[in-house]
């Protein structure tokens, strides 16, 4: 059992409440026993009484009474996704830093990784972000997702309230995301906007999206930026929602499957020759709120078969222009 503390609050805890913040530091703390400590006065906030719904300033100081000694465990702890890693492969996950600050990290995820666990999978980054700590006290946060096979930017949160305020922005549409992929054939409207309802449908045993009327609405911005005659073309696509497999169904239905793609193109996605079987899409930039102010965009280079097919199709991305830029 621990004595009275006297605990500061700091920058990484301004604006949440302060029942959030005993669930944060210390979570074997029932909700309720917080809440009594709260009602007979034992808990206080710069000497005085206070409720569970009051939020927190930087320098306030928090009174917290003595608490049982594991009360900042989890009561029931969670299996961690987290693994033992080399220092080859600390060396790695780093390498794949593009941008870091104290809030912000983005990383260029590799094709082929998962972002997180699931079943059968044992290697994905959830499970590595350790790696990512930097000498922070506070362990990365995914913000949002790519899919295992699709490559680039991935933006991770460094402390609670910085992943928070990127979640909210990707969930308010204050991200603008870029995202390139090389698709089968070449459309004759060389730029459009694709409207669906989809869902989600077991087929063959394996979950996939498919088009139905009852289905969440989804919306991409598309352009050709290039094209290699009518045997490929290279797409700057727009997500202005964020559906599960979204853009790789919307090409799908538009005729143009993605290179690689035989979960939504089947045989018809594919090139012959030297061109990687791999999936050819790839997150080319965000642009977001900084949780500090301001605003910024992160770019990443494209995963290495995606590049040596743009190579092999004769596609410059020397002198890329966003052909997107406007679309609203």
């Amino acid at each position: 059992m621990s004595g009275v503390k006297t605990v500061p609050v700091h920058k990484d805890d301004a604006g949440i409440r302060i029942d959030r913040w005993f669930k944060r530091h210390y979570p074997g703390l029932s909700f309720g026993r917080v809440q009594k400590m709260m009602r007979k006065g034992e808990v206080r906030l710069d000497g005085k009484r206070v409720k569970g719904d009051e939020r927190l300033e930087p320098g306030q100081m928090i009174r917290v009474p003595p608490v049982d000694d594991d009360a900042t465990q989890d009561a029931a702890p969670k299996k961690e996704a987290r693994r033992h890693m080399s220092d080859a492969e600390v060396k790695e996950v780093q390498s794949w830093v593009l941008y870091r600050d104290d809030d912000v990290i983005a990383i260029n995820k590799p094709a082929g990784l998962p972002t997180q666990g699931g079943t059968g999978q044992s290697r994905h980054l959830d499970g590595m972000l350790d790696a990512l700590r930097f000498g922070s006290h506070h362990r990365p946060r995914l913000v949002h997702r790519l899919d295992k096979d699709t490559s680039g930017v991935l933006l991770l949160g460094r402390t609670p309230n910085a992943a928070a305020a990127l979640a909210n922005a990707f969930k308010t549409k204050e991200t603008d995301k870029r995202y390139w992929a090389l698709v089968i054939g070449c459309p004759k409207q060389r730029d459009g906007r694709i409207i669906l309802k989809m869902s989600k449908a077991p087929i063959k045993g394996n979950e996939r999206m498919v088009v139905a009327s009852d289905g969440q609405h989804s919306l991409t911005d598309y352009a050709v930026v290039d094209n290699a005659g009518a045997q490929a073309a290279w797409f700057a696509l727009k997500p202005h929602t964020g559906r599960t497999h979204q853009l790789r169904l919307h090409c799908a239905e538009m005729g143009h499957p993605i290179v690689g793609d035989g979960k939504y193109g089947g045989a018809d996605a594919f090139l012959s020759g030297s061109i990687s079987k791999k999936l050819h899409l790839h997150s080319q930039s965000v642009s977001f709120p900084h949780p500090s102010g301001g605003r910024m965009t992160v770019s990443a280079p494209m995963a290495p078969h995606m590049a040596a097919s743009f190579e092999m199709l004769g596609f410059d991305i020397s002198d890329y222009e966003d052909p997107l830029a406007e679309a609203e």
